[in-house]
């Protein structure tokens, strides 16, 4: 259990972090150019780096690779899955014209809803939580060469 929560505990605050960066961008009107999105994938291995690191110092003799895997990933969908409820809500409560600036920036000339925009967040998010748990472990495993003592 104490492992969960160090989990849910950093996805909540990767997940605030991202939100923070979002309505940074939003103050400058920035949010609308879908460059800037790239930082969410660093932000996101930040906050995975950092729970598999606290991980494995917390637990060094029963580290392996599945559990350092499984804590990135379940920190990285917490962060996802909350800042992709704040996106849906940003967009349809707080700032309804956010979608038309969005296809107006990217010169695209799509015909979509906020459903499907949404659903690409979230899939970004889950594939950037993927991508960032394997970089992650490739630092952080046990190393399975013996030592020169």
């Amino acid at each position: 259990m104490k492992k969960l929560s160090l989990t849910v505990r950093f996805g909540l605050v990767t997940s605030a972090v991202l939100i923070a960066y979002f309505l940074i961008l939003a103050l400058f009107n920035k949010h609308i150019n879908p460059v800037f999105s790239f930082f969410n994938a660093v932000i996101t291995a930040l906050g995975i780096y950092e729970a598999v690191r606290i991980t494995k110092l917390q637990h060094p003799e029963a580290f392996s690779y599945g559990e350092g895997f499984k804590t990135g990933l379940i920190t990285g969908f917490i962060a996802t899955l909350f800042f992709t409820i704040f996106f849906l809500f940003y967009a349809t409560e707080i700032n309804v014209g956010f979608l038309g600036q969005l296809f107006k920036t990217i010169h695209g000339g799509f015909n979509t809803d906020i459903g499907m925009v949404t659903f690409i967040v979230a899939v970004m998010g889950f594939a950037t939580t993927v991508v960032a748990t394997l970089a992650v472990m490739q630092l952080l495993k046990n190393s399975g060469n013996m030592s020169s003592k």
